[in-house]
């Protein structure tokens, strides 16, 4: 039994050799084409239309997501006016201080709309 062992890992080993030894030749004929590809085969890096569509599609839905800020504006303000007013009927003799904080809120709330605004047209126009 050890025989026949000894006699099957000696076959085998034979025949990797031989298969190895035949197959040698083949690998390093295709090997260096495998891993250095030839000038023909070499690609540049080209924007394809569907690139273009996800970009522009991407400007639009920024953009989108930039002017949702002017609706916030718009609450801000309405919020200023509605608090002047219910402060002017509590106490109608502060009406010169209190009109004056109302139009400082007014002007950063809209400025604020305004930045929102901006970085849209900013987003659509300038990238």
């Amino acid at each position: 039994m050890a025989s026949l062992t000894r006699f099957s890992l000696t076959s085998s080993s034979a025949l990797c050799r031989l298969l190895i030894n035949r197959n040698a030749g083949l690998v390093q004929q295709y090997l260096p084409s495998m891993i250095i590809p030839p000038v023909a085969q070499q690609r540049s890096i080209t924007t394809s239309p569907i690139r273009r569509d996800i970009d522009s599609a991407a400007k639009y839905i920024g953009a989108g997501a930039a002017t949702v800020g002017v609706a916030g504006a718009g609450a801000g303000i309405g919020t200023v006016f509605g608090s002047l007013v219910v402060a002017y009927a509590r106490n109608p003799s502060l009406k010169q201080q209190l009109f004056s904080y109302a139009i400082l809120g007014f002007a950063l709330s809209e400025a604020m709309g305004l930045f929102c605004l901006m970085m849209a047209f900013m987003l659509l126009f300038a990238f």
